[in-house]
C-alpha cells in the first residue's frame, strides 16, 4: 500500500479542519522541546541531554546506535550481538571486569542498571539510574560512553571465554517459539536478509569466528555518525554537553566510512502464506498482515506526522475492543484477539504493517482465520462507528491530559526511551505541553470520515498481504498447506458482513447514590503523617498525602479472611475466585459495558481472595476519585454475574492448560510450586478435569460472602489527596459499606503452605529440539519474619548472583543467567526460602548443579566477599533512597504498621547498616544446619554432542 497516498489524502483533510495558522505548518518539523539540549559534535555523534530529577541524584545514560545484525555478512552472523556482550569485556579506560565493578560499587546492578540489547538495526548500551551527587561519577559514565562507541577492548582471551556465555544465551532462547519465528523470517522476506539475520546468529559462527573479524565488523560500523548519547536526570546538562564534547573529541569521524545502508522489503501481489509448526509451541496463532510503505521519516517529525500517529492509535484501539467484546463470549471463534500497527514483522525499517492476530483452538485455524477477516471486511466496507470513534478519541485525549498532569514528575527511563527512539526512528519530541495542546485542538477536528478512510485505505485485501500460521506440532493436530491457507483467505474475503450496529453507552455507574455512613472519628497519626478517620460500620481509613505524583491516588484494603476458611467441597472453587470475580462486571453493567462507561476515565479496582485476607486494590486520578469510590462500593454491593462470560473463560482457561503441555519447561513450571510445597492440594495447578467441577454460582457466592462486610477492613489510600474534598466522598461511599459489627474479621491459620521437609531429587528427561538441562533448587529454613530477616536475604540473593556470575557464568561458561530469588514468609509461615534456577548443557549439569552449592557452602563457611557484600549494600541504599519518594512503598508501610504494628521505615536504614558479612554467614549456616534441599530437574534425552552426532550420521 502507498502511504504517501493516504499521507495526501490526510493532509489536504487536515488543512480543511485545522486553523490556517498550523495548517500552513503541518509539513513543517516540529520544533524539539526547549527543555532538551541537542546537537552534534564535529565528529557526527548526535546527543540529546536534559536535566529531570526523577528520581533525585540519579541519571540515566544510554548510547544508541543505528547498527545491528541486518549489517552482517553470512559469515559475521551474531558478530552484532557478540560485541554488544564484549562491551561489559574490557575497555581502553576500563579494563576486564572494571565497567562492571566501577559501577556496582557505585550503586548500579549488573543487569538490572547496567544492560544493553541487539536488534535488526540497533544496538542500545543503557546505564540506569547512576548518582550524580559527585561529579566525579558522572564524568566517568560520559567515559564509559565514550568508550563503548570507539574503545571496546576486544581481547583475544576474552572473546574466547565470552563464547560460552553466549552459547549458552541460545540455548535459552532457542526453544519452539523462537523456532517457529525464524522460520516464519524466512518466508516473510523471502530472498532478503531480513529472513536470515536474527540477532543471536549461528552458532557455528559464534564458536569459531577469528578475533579480527569482531575487530573489523566494530571499526566498520561502529562509529560516531550512527550513535547518538543520551543523558538525562539531575544533572547540569551545560556541564554534560561540555564533558561530553571533550571527552569524544579524540574520537574522529572515519575517512570513506562504509554506506549505513537500509534493507528494503519487496511487495508482493500475491499472499504469502507460512505454516510454521514446532512440537514446543504452545498455542495455534493466526496473523493477517498488511504491509504498507513507512511513513517517510521527515514526514514522522511534522504536524501532520503527529497527527497520522493519532488515527492508527485510534483504529488499533477500536478494533481491539470489537475483538475483547467477541472474546467475552462462549464459543468464540478465537481465545484471543487483537490488533496493532508498526514495523513489519516488528523488525523491518523500511515497511509497517497492519496487524490482525487470533490464537486458535486445535484445529480451528479456518474458523479464527474467517473471524478475522470477516472482521477485515467489515472495517473495509463499513469503517467504525461514531460512538466507537467517540470512545476511542476521549480516552486517547486522556492519556494525553494524564501525561500533560504528570509533567513534573515523569522519570528519566521515560525521556530516555523516547529519546532513543527519536533517535533511531525519527519523529518528534517537542515536548507533552505541546503534544497535549495540539491533541485537544486537533482531535475534535478530524471527523469520523477521515479515519475511515485512512483504514479503509491501509487493508489492501489482495496485494501485500502476507498470512501466517503458528502452533504445536503433534499427534491430532492439521494444519492447512500453504496453499490452502491462501484459497482460505481469499474465500474469506468474500463473506457477506453486516455493518457494525450503533450503541450509545450508558456512563452513569450507579442509578442511585448510597444514603452514606457516618465518621464516628478524624485524628492525625504521627506515624507517617497520616489522617486516621474512623467509620461508624467498622472501618478504618488512612490517607497520606504525598507529592510524589502530581495526580495519582493509590488504594490498598485488607481484612483476615480468605480461602482458608473455606473447606474440602470448595477446594476447586475458592482456586479461581481470583479468575472470575470480575467476569461479569458490576451492577447495572457487564465487564464489556464497564470498560464504555468509565471512557475518559483513569481508573482502576480490583478484588482479590488470598489464602488468610481480603483485599482491594486500585488507583485513579484526582477527577476521578470519585468514581474509583463507586467502584469500590460495588465491588462490595453488586458484583454482577455472566454465565456466558465464565464460559468463554473456561474454554480458554482449558485450551491453555492442553496447549502448555507440548513445551517440557512450562509443564514443568507448573507443577514445582506443587511439588515444593509438599503436594499440598492448595497449590495444585488445575487441569481440565478440574474446569468441569467448578460449580461459577458457588464461586461467585464465596466471592459476594468475601466482601459482605466490610466491618474491620482498614483502607489505605496515599497520593496527591485533597482531603477536604476526599474525605467526604470515603464517608459517603466506603461508610456506606455492608457491616456486622457482630461478626469480626477471622481467617484459618491451620490451612497453611509448608515447604517440603528434608532431602528431594526429582529427575525428568523429556524430548527437547534444543539439548537442555532446566536445574532448580531450593533450600529452606524455619526463620523469624522480621526486618533484619529480610534485608539479610535481600543482600544474600544480590550476594549470590554475583557469585554465580562470576563462576557459573563467566568463569564457566556454563549458563547465560542464573536466576536467584530469595524470601521471608510472614506467619503464620515464618519460614525462609533460597531458590537457584538455570538452563544448561545436559552434558555438564551434573557440574554446574555443584556450583550452587560451592557457592552456598563457601558463604557458610567463610563468609561472602566483602566486595560483594559492600556493592549489594550500597545498591540497596540507593533503591531505599528512590522508594522513599514512591507512593507505593509508603503504601506498603502503612499497611504493614497498621496491620501488623511493625515500623519498618522507620528503622530500615539503620537495620540496613548494621548488616555484616556475619550476618550472611550466619544466615546461610542455619540453611545448611536445617538441610532441607530440594532439587528439581529436567533434562532432554540428548546432550548437544549426541544430537550434534546423530546429524552428521544422517
Amino acid at each position: 500500500m502507498n502511504l504517501r497516498k493516504v499521507f495526501l489524502v490526510f493532509a489536504l483533510a487536515l488543512s480543511a479542519v485545522l486553523p490556517v495558522s498550523l495548517s500552513a505548518q503541518q509539513m513543517q518539523p516540529l520544533p524539539i522541546d526547549t527543555a532538551v539540549r541537542y546537537g552534534k559534535l564535529p565528529n557526527g555523534l548526535t546527543y540529546i541531554v536534559r536535566h529531570n530529577a526523577n528520581p533525585q541524584k540519579r541519571a540515566n545514560y544510554y548510547i544508541a546506535q543505528t547498527v545491528g545484525s541486518i549489517l552482517e555478512e553470512e559469515n559475521q552472523a551474531g558478530l552484532a550481538h557478540f560485541l554488544e556482550h564484549m562491551a561489559f569485556n574490557g575497555t581502553k579506560n576500563f579494563p576486564g571486569k572494571n565497567l562492571i565493578s566501577f559501577l556496582e560499587r557505585i550503586g548500579c546492578r549488573f543487569g538490572a542498571d547496567l544492560n544493553a540489547y541487539t536488534a535488526f538495526d540497533e544496538t542500545v548500551y543503557t546505564i540506569m539510574d547512576a548518582p550524580t551527587q559527585d561529579i566525579n561519577v558522572v564524568d566517568s559514565c560520559l567515559l564509559i560512553m565514550h568508550d563503548w562507541s570507539n574503545n571496546i577492548t576486544l581481547d583475544g582471551k576474552e572473546i574466547d571465554e565470552e563464547r560460552g556465555v553466549i552459547h549458552e544465551e541460545w540455548r535459552t532462547r532457542d526453544n519452539g517459539d523462537m523456532r517457529a519465528m525464524t522460520y516464519t523470517l524466512e518466508k516473510a522476506f523471502p530472498n532478503n536478509k531480513y529472513g536470515k539475520r536474527m540477532p543471536i546468529g549461528m552458532m557455528e559462527v559464534v564458536d569459531n569466528f577469528p578475533h579480527e573479524d569482531l575487530r573489523a565488523y566494530y571499526k566498520k560500523w561502529y562509529r560516531p555518525d550512527q550513535q547518538c548519547v543520551i543523558v538525562v536526570g539531575d544533572i547540569d546538562p551545560d556541564y554534560v554537553v561540555k564533558k561530553l564534547t571533550e571527552i569524544f573529541a579524540d574520537i574522529k569521524a572515519p575517512e570513506n566510512a562504509a554506506e549505513r545502508y537500509y534493507v528494503e522489503v519487496e511487495d508482493n501481489e500475491e499472499p504469502i502464506s507460512i505454516i510454521a509448526t514446532d512440537p514446543e509451541v504452545t498455542s495455534t496463532r493466526v496473523q493477517i498482515m498488511y504491509k504498507r510503505d513507512i511513513m517517510p521519516r521527515e514526514m514522522k517529525a511534522t504536524v501532520a506526522g503527529f497527527m497520522l500517529n493519532y488515527l492508527n492509535r485510534i483504529a488499533s484501539s477500536i478494533i481491539n475492543e470489537r475483538f475483547m467484546e467477541m472474546m467475552m463470549k462462549p464459543n468464540a471463534p478465537f481465545l484471543q484477539a487483537g490488533a496493532y500497527q508498526g514495523p513489519y514483522m516488528t523488525i523491518a525499517k523500511t515497511k509497517d504493517a497492519l496487524n490482525f492476530i487470533a490464537i486458535a483452538r486445535e484445529n480451528e485455524v479456518k474458523k479464527s482465520l474467517d473471524a478475522l477477516v470477516a472482521e477485515i471486511m467489515r472495517i473495509k466496507k463499513f469503517g467504525f462507528t461514531a460512538a466507537e470513534y467517540d470512545r476511542a478519541r476521549t480516552n486517547l485525549i486522556k492519556s494525553f491530559e494524564n501525561s500533560y498532569n504528570e509533567r513534573g514528575k515523569r522519570t528519566n527511563g521515560s525521556y530516555t526511551e523516547e529519546y532513543k527512539s527519536f533517535f533511531i526512528d525519527g519523529g518528534y519530541i517537542p515536548g507533552i505541553e505541546t503534544e497535549y495542546e495540539m491533541i485537544k485542538m486537533m482531535a475534535p477536528q478530524l471527523p469520523l470520515e477521515l479515519v475511515n478512510n485512512a483504514i479503509k485505505e491501509y487493508i489492501s485485501v489482495d496485494k501485500n498481504v502476507v498470512l501466517t500460521v503458528t502452533g504445536p506440532k503433534k499427534d491430532g493436530i492439521t494444519y492447512p498447506t500453504e496453499a490452502e491457507l491462501t484459497e482460505m483467505y481469499k474465500q474469506a474475503t468474500k463473506q457477506d458482513v453486516e455493518a457494525p450496529k450503533e450503541e450509545v453507552s450508558d456512563t452513569n455507574l450507579m442509578e442511585r447514590a448510597p444514603k452514606g455512613g457516618k465518621i464516628a472519628g478524624v485524628k492525625k497519626n504521627q506515624m507517617y503523617g497520616a489522617t486516621e478517620v474512623k467509620l461508624k460500620n467498622g472501618v478504618t481509613v488512612y490517607l497520606k498525602t504525598t507529592d510524589y505524583k502530581d495526580d495519582e491516588v493509590q488504594l490498598y484494603a485488607v481484612k483476615k479472611g480468605g480461602s482458608s476458611l473455606y473447606g474440602e467441597k470448595d477446594a476447586l472453587n475458592v482456586k479461581v475466585v481470583n479468575d472470575v470475580l470480575d467476569l461479569g462486571g458490576l451492577g447495572k453493567f457487564d465487564a464489556i459495558a464497564l470498560q464504555k462507561a468509565l471512557t475518559g476515565r483513569s481508573v482502576d479496582v480490583s478484588a482479590s481472595v488470598d489464602l488468610h485476607e481480603d483485599k482491594i486494590s486500585g488507583s485513579s486520578t484526582v477527577k476521578d476519585f470519585e468514581t474509583m469510590m463507586q467502584l469500590v462500593y460495588l465491588t462490595f454491593t453488586d458484583m454482577r454475574e455472566d454465565q456466558d462470560a465464565y464460559e468463554a473463560h473456561k474454554q480458554r482457561q482449558v485450551e491453555r492448560i492442553k496447549s502448555v503441555k507440548t513445551n517440557p519447561l512450562y509443564s514443568l513450571r507448573d507443577t514445582i510450586a506443587y511439588v515444593f510445597y509438599n503436594n499440598n492440594p492448595i497449590i495444585k495447578p488445575l487441569n481440565e478435569e478440574d474446569y468441569e467441577k467448578i460449580d461459577y454460582k458457588r464461586v461467585m457466592q464465596i466471592a459476594r460472602e468475601r466482601y459482605a462486610n466490610a466491618n474491620g477492613m482498614q483502607f489505605f489510600f496515599v497520593g496527591n489527596i485533597d482531603e477536604a474534598t476526599m474525605i467526604p466522598l470515603i464517608e459517603k461511599y466506603i461508610g456506606a459499606l455492608p457491616s456486622n459489627k457482630k461478626q469480626t474479621p477471622k481467617t484459618n491459620e491451620d490451612k497453611k503452605l509448608t515447604l517440603r521437609k528434608g532431602k528431594m531429587d526429582l529427575f525428568y528427561k523429556k524430548d527437547m529440539d534444543t539439548p537442555m538441562a532446566q536445574i532448580y533448587d531450593m533450600i529452606h529454613a524455619q526463620m523469624p519474619y522480621n526486618l533484619k530477616n529480610v534485608l539479610v536475604m535481600d543482600a544474600l540473593v544480590a550476594v549470590l548472583d554475583q557469585c554465580y556470575t562470576a563462576s557459573i557464568r563467566e568463569a564457566e561458561g556454563g549458563a547465560y543467567s542464573v536466576g536467584v530469588t530469595g524470601e521471608v514468609q510472614f506467619d503464620p509461615m515464618n519460614e525462609a526460602y533460597i531458590l537457584v534456577n538455570f538452563p544448561t548443557d545436559p552434558a555438564r549439569a551434573d557440574e554446574m548443579n555443584k556450583l550452587v552449592y560451592v557457592e552456598l557452602d563457601n558463604i557458610a563457611n567463610n563468609g561472602p566477599k566483602k566486595e560483594y557484600l559492600d556493592k549489594t549494600l550500597v545498591n540497596m541504599r540507593k533503591s531505599y533512597e528512590e522508594n522513599l519518594r514512591k507512593n507505593a512503598y509508603w503504601l506498603y508501610n502503612l499497611k504493614r504498621y497498621y496491620t501488623r504494628g511493625a515500623d519498618w521505615a522507620g528503622i530500615y536504614l539503620d537495620t540496613l547498616n548494621s548488616i555484616t558479612t556475619t550476618d550472611l554467614q550466619n544466615f546461610v549456616k542455619e540453611f545448611m544446619k536445617q538441610d532441607n534441599r530440594l532439587q528439581v530437574r529436567l533434562s532432554s534425552t540428548k546432550t548437544e554432542a549426541e544430537k550434534a552426532a546423530n546429524q552428521s550420521a544422517k
